[in-house]
């Protein structure tokens, strides 16, 4: 089963993440492979300098990251220019590496995807766990987190989608407001009875 893992920002994904990978499961990570496919020496890479100008990378060969952000952030047409060329280089390296586990043996497969349902990557996977959180702890942890003023923290919280849209396109949900034994608890009880673990 290729089961897809997502959440909001501060709604303790990584944390579950951690807790399938401790069971022995496979994980791509989203934002792993986001890092990989834009290193040195990478086409990847070369179409970002190209589209961007040589100045995007710093001495080393590697990308100036705050440089490139500054630029995206301000220009929605630069942004789209970034997704273009990122996107399809993600995507394509992450079914690489489902595949890779699959074709090794693996029955099932974690797909850690952030922006699952914002990307629209439904059909990359199987089954959907969302991991949810209230909006007054996600705030909190955000806040205390990233060293956020709650203007900022909301400003992130909202370029997101709604956790109501995302809890509605699961197949399961982990309510993460309480402590760890409990979100471990909810994330073994599904697991189970997709029968992923014995």
């Amino acid at each position: 089963m290729i089961i897809g893992l997502t959440g909001s920002i501060a709604s303790g994904k990584s944390t579950v993440a951690k807790m399938m990978s401790e069971l022995g499961l496979p994980i791509v990570d989203a934002d792993v492979v986001a890092r990989d496919v834009v290193e040195p020496g990478t086409e990847t890479l070369a179409l970002i300098a190209e589209s961007f100008g040589q100045a995007i990378l710093l001495e080393d060969g590697n990308l100036n990251r705050t440089m490139l952000g500054d630029i995206i952030f301000h220009e929605p047409a630069k942004r789209k220019t970034l997704n273009d060329i990122m996107h399809p280089a993600i995507r394509k390296e992450m079914l690489r590496q489902r595949d890779a586990y699959l074709e090794a043996g693996h029955e099932h497969v974690v797909m850690d995807i952030p922006l699952l349902f914002e990307s629209k990557l439904q059909h990359f996977v199987e089954r959907i766990i969302v991991v949810s959180v209230s909006e007054e702890v996600q705030l909190r942890r955000l806040m205390e987190r990233n060293n956020l003023s709650k203007e900022d923290a909301l400003a992130r919280m909202h370029s997101q989608l709604p956790m109501s849209v995302k809890e509605k396109g699961a197949h399961a949900v982990i309510y993460n407001n309480e402590n760890i034994e409990s979100t471990e608890e909810q994330l073994k009880k599904i697991l189970h009875y997709w029968d992923v673990i014995s």
